[in-house]
């Protein structure tokens, strides 16, 4: 009985520091996604990602049959106008936090033409925005961030190897820019 005390208090101790290291690992991780991202270009511009190879990959588990692209976004500056073409296939567009939470997300199926047009602000930045009668919801699509630092994700399907130079193209004409 003597012994069992010990034991069992070990098992928890160890089961407790066993869960807060799994919780604050994301937090204390510094190779993360957005380090990565950011990396591989300037702020507030869209960067196509170099195809995902078996042994080297800028992110973990992409896909070899979509095409990607991201932008780091900083909203310190103001809101940021995206403009997404859409692929013949099927188009995502994901929006995340710094710390790697999404936020929101919406595919081509949303698009109301040829590409996912949308504006990209935080409360504050939206709050003092004008509002003009004449400018509806259903034609501006207004995405408010939790935070002022982030990535928006871009995954555009490749139905054929032989095609994806013609997506990559195609997602060549993405914009990621400041609101004008």
């Amino acid at each position: 009985m003597r012994i069992l005390i010990p034991i069992l208090s070990g098992l928890v101790l160890g089961g407790l520091v066993h869960v807060v290291s799994i919780f604050a690992l994301p937090q204390l991780a510094q190779n993360d996604a957005f380090a990565r991202l950011s990396a591989l270009g300037k702020v507030n511009e869209i960067v196509r990602l170099p195809e995902p190879t078996p042994f080297e990959s800028v992110l973990p588990k992409l896909d070899p049959a979509f095409v990607f692209a991201a932008c780091v976004f900083d909203l310190s500056r103001g809101p940021l106008s995206i403009s997404i073409p859409t692929t013949p296939d099927m188009t995502s567009v994901a929006f995340y936090t710094r710390q790697g939470r999404v936020f929101y997300s919406l595919n081509d199926r949303a698009a109301a033409r040829r590409s996912i047009d949308l504006q990209l602000m935080t409360g504050p930045q939206r709050a003092i925005l004008p509002s003009n009668e004449d400018v509806t919801a259903a034609d501006r699509l207004i995405v408010e961030s939790p935070a002022t630092e982030g990535i928006v994700f871009v995954r555009a399907f490749v139905r054929e190897p032989g095609a994806k130079n013609a997506i990559r193209a195609l997602l060549g004409g993405a914009k990621c820019a400041p609101l004008r």
